[in-house]
């Protein structure tokens, strides 16, 4: 399970601006302050790698396995991480992740022409990222009135939400084509390395007195886990519904991935630019999330969830397919502004031009999509089965996005970069056009 997705499932109401009054408290400003550094760094250094990677290797099977260090950690450990921090002093959790990840990317700096050492490192990263966000979760509660609950909620998934387009969208493409991608990791370990220093003056949390040790509570989780995941089965197959939602779940959070994956060799194969030029995507792919979410906030409860979904899933799978034509697409507009009047548009410009257009476009549709499905599902499950199923979905969800990540790596290396988008954009067409005509009749409410 990713952390957005831990984030969001304990979070109801996500679209709420927050109330920031909570920052008077000096505690919890410290822990606000330490998960906006860690937030931030861990989106500098997706992009980061990606593009570290990218100038390294050359291949896309290797990115590939960069984004899936990224993921495995989390889906693995998720279910019983909880269990371990029950059982430790949740502040000394903190103190010892962020420390760790700090180390981990400072040794990194050393090993940046050794992937697998890279790969590595990146996983004892995860790991403790893994370990970092449901002590940080159950801190909130430790720090605050519980009157203040829901404003302290709000504004770690209001930081969450915008941390990624700060991080991966804007702070990561322009430290890495100013100063290159190892700037970009030495700023992320101190950023790791400040939030561990802020950890060590928030108050000791002890764990509780529990019955039983670490050992057989582990165990007791990793059964718990797998019956929960069999009724989570079990549930899906009688609720289409839910199936289709975790379909448009597993769908939004692969494109990420897939772009991180196979954008580097686009620019090189489309725009005939570097791998750290890759940011041309990027920023505009996150500044239309940005303005995906500002719709949805304005719009969003006048139009049927589902349908707002499948259109906006169309519009990521019609933006992918056309950033894949991109070149076409600019070759019939500078053509055509010649044949009006002689107009100084080259081809180059003009696809650029359409590169950013198209970009911003996939992302605001991508933004139409993530969130709404994400509350569709909240919605869907009943709350008799929500506490026990959710997680288990959740964790489905991140294992559904392997499976594009893991195959578009080997496909692009065979037929390359941009063939490969095509194909994934006409794939994610096809499910919104098949979601619009045999999907479930009845609309999530509005």
């Amino acid at each position: 399970m990713s952390e957005a997705s831990r984030m969001q499932k304990e979070i109801p109401d996500f679209q709420q601006p927050p109330d920031v009054g909570v920052l008077r408290n000096g505690a919890f400003l410290r822990l606000w302050i330490a998960q906006l550094f860690t937030q931030i760094g861990g989106n500098v250094v997706l992009y980061g790698l990606t593009v570290l990677v990218a100038e390294r290797s050359g291949s896309t099977s290797t990115l590939s396995a960069l984004f899936l260090s990224f993921l495995v950690p989390a889906v693995l450990l998720s279910p019983i991480a909880g269990v371990w921090v029950d059982r430790l002093d949740k502040r000394l959790v903190l103190i010892v992740a962020n420390l760790t990840r700090a180390g981990a990317f400072f040794l990194m700096l050393g090993s940046v022409d050794a992937l697998g050492i890279v790969l590595l490192l990146n996983i004892l990263a995860s790991i403790m990222t893994t370990l970092f966000a449901p002590a940080e979760l159950a801190m909130i509660p430790l720090l605050v009135r519980r009157e203040q609950l829901t404003s302290a909620n709000g504004l770690f998934t209001f930081t969450l939400n915008a941390a990624f387009a700060l991080g991966f969208a804007l702070l990561g493409p322009a430290v890495v084509r100013i100063a290159g991608p190892e700037a970009s990791i030495i700023l992320v370990a101190v950023l790791f390395l400040l939030a561990g220093l802020l950890c060590f003056g928030l108050p000791a949390a002890p764990p509780p007195k529990l019955a039983g040790n670490m050992r057989s509570n582990t165990t007791q989780a990793t059964r718990t886990t797998t019956s929960e995941l069999v009724e989570g089965l079990r549930f899906m197959w009688r609720h289409s519904s839910v199936l289709w939602s975790l379909a448009y779940l597993a769908i939004a959070a692969s494109v990420v991935g897939v772009m991180g994956v196979l954008g580097p060799d686009y620019v090189r194969d489309s725009l005939g630019l570097d791998a750290r030029d890759f940011w041309l995507v990027v920023l505009p792919i996150g500044l239309g999330v940005v303005t995906g979410i500002l719709a949805l906030n304005s719009w969003g409860a006048s139009l049927p969830r589902r349908r707002l979904i499948e259109g906006g899933l169309f519009g990521v799978g019609a933006g992918l397919a056309l950033l894949a034509l991109a070149v076409p697409i600019s070759r019939a507009i500078s053509d055509g502004a010649q044949l009006l009047g002689e107009l100084p548009l080259d081809a180059g410009a003009s696809t650029l031009a359409t590169v950013i257009f198209v970009a911003y476009f996939a992302g605001v549709a991508y933004g139409l999509v993530a969130i709404p499905a994400q509350t569709a599902l909240q919605e869907e499950l009943p709350e008799e089965v929500r506490g026990r199923v959710f997680g288990v979905l959740n964790m489905l969800v991140s294992l559904g996005s392997f499976v594009p990540i893991i195959a578009v790596g080997p496909i692009a290396d065979a037929v390359g970069a941009t063939n490969t988008l095509l194909g994934v954009g006409v794939v994610i067409v096809l499910v919104a056009l098949a979601s619009i005509v045999r999907g479930p009749r009845r609309p999530a409410r509005a």
